[in-house]
């Protein structure tokens, strides 16, 4: 192939016809009109001597050669973008939109002091944040659009891992709560009436998988997909919901919650802070990082102040 005659906006025609596998979408991502990416599938097919898209049924799906291209397309490109990134990042003049995704206890800890240092130092910067969605969405492609993730559990491949704060487990009752000051007891403790918490990307409740390791099992009488979702139905009610003791004591005034400790120590939760590769060197993404880290490191001064 004679590299000379390559348009590098193919290349960025093809990524989109790749990550839409429809003309019309990969037009509209890349402001195309449907003409003129249909002329970008064209030359492409052309050069790859591959038809990249073909239709089944009556839709549109990659042939083998264009699913194998996703991944490494998308690392070219972002290698090439970063011969276009600046070498510092001016924070007080900044616009730029971050995207993040992380589960909704971590919104509730984080984001709001988060929030607080970025309007001091970078009123115009933006973070969009959405749900955690499991580790199969951990791919090439994912990576290209997402800043940050926080999360538990082991590094994904193409991201970097870095410890953020650490927590443990605690009973959350309501108020006034009938049998609350027994539930320290391991008997009233499985049989109480409990809140399961199966975040999206999992089977069970991690609290459930661990004391099924120890031969027990508690009670279940509602099974709901966040924390957040769990404590306010805690506080309305008799359920119990076995949670992250910081995101307890985060809500205890508002929602008249406790904390109890459980009869039961599954250890200490670590909640992490990973981003992409590409990311690695990039000063936009260094300058929220150290921020992230310092909201962590700042949990874990309240913990140790307050305990």
């Amino acid at each position: 192939m004679n590299l000379n005659s390559l348009d590098l906006n193919l290349l960025v025609a093809l990524d989109a016809l790749l990550l839409e596998a429809n003309v019309s979408r990969a037009a509209m991502r890349i402001g195309l009109s449907q003409p003129a990416a249909s002329h970008a599938l064209q030359r492409l097919r052309e050069v790859l001597g591959d038809p990249l898209l073909v239709r089944v049924g009556a839709r549109m799906e990659l042939t083998p050669r264009a699913q194998a291209l996703r991944g490494p397309l998308a690392q070219a490109l972002d290698q090439v973008r970063g011969l276009f990134i600046p070498d510092d990042f001016n924070a007080a003049s900044s616009e730029r939109r971050f995207r993040l995704m992380m589960p909704d206890l971590a919104v509730e800890l984080l984001v709001p002091p988060l929030m607080e240092k970025i309007t001091a130092q970078a009123p115009n910067v933006r973070l969009d944040i959405v749900p955690w969605r499991g580790p199969a969405i951990f791919t090439a492609e994912f990576a290209r659009t997402i800043d940050l993730v926080i999360s538990i559990g082991d590094a994904f491949r193409g991201f970097h891992r870095q410890l953020l704060y650490t927590d443990r487990d605690a009973l959350a009752v309501r108020r006034g709560h009938p049998v609350g000051a027994k539930l320290g007891r391991r008997d009233v403790f499985l049989n109480a009436r409990h809140v399961a918490v199966v975040i999206r990307g999992q089977n069970v409740d991690l609290i459930d998988e661990w004391l099924r390791s120890k031969g027990l099992e508690r009670r279940i009488a509602l099974v709901v997909p966040g924390y957040i979702e769990a404590l306010h139905i805690v506080a309305r009610t008799d359920l119990v919901a076995f949670v992250p003791g910081r995101l307890i004591a985060a809500l205890a005034k508002p929602l008249s919650l406790m904390a109890i400790t459980p009869p039961l120590d599954p250890g200490i939760d670590e909640q992490f802070m990973f981003y992409p590769t590409r990311a690695q060197f990039d000063p936009g993404s260094i300058w929220l990082r150290n921020l992230m880290l310092e909201t962590g490191r700042d949990l874990d001064r309240l913990r140790r102040h307050t305990a």
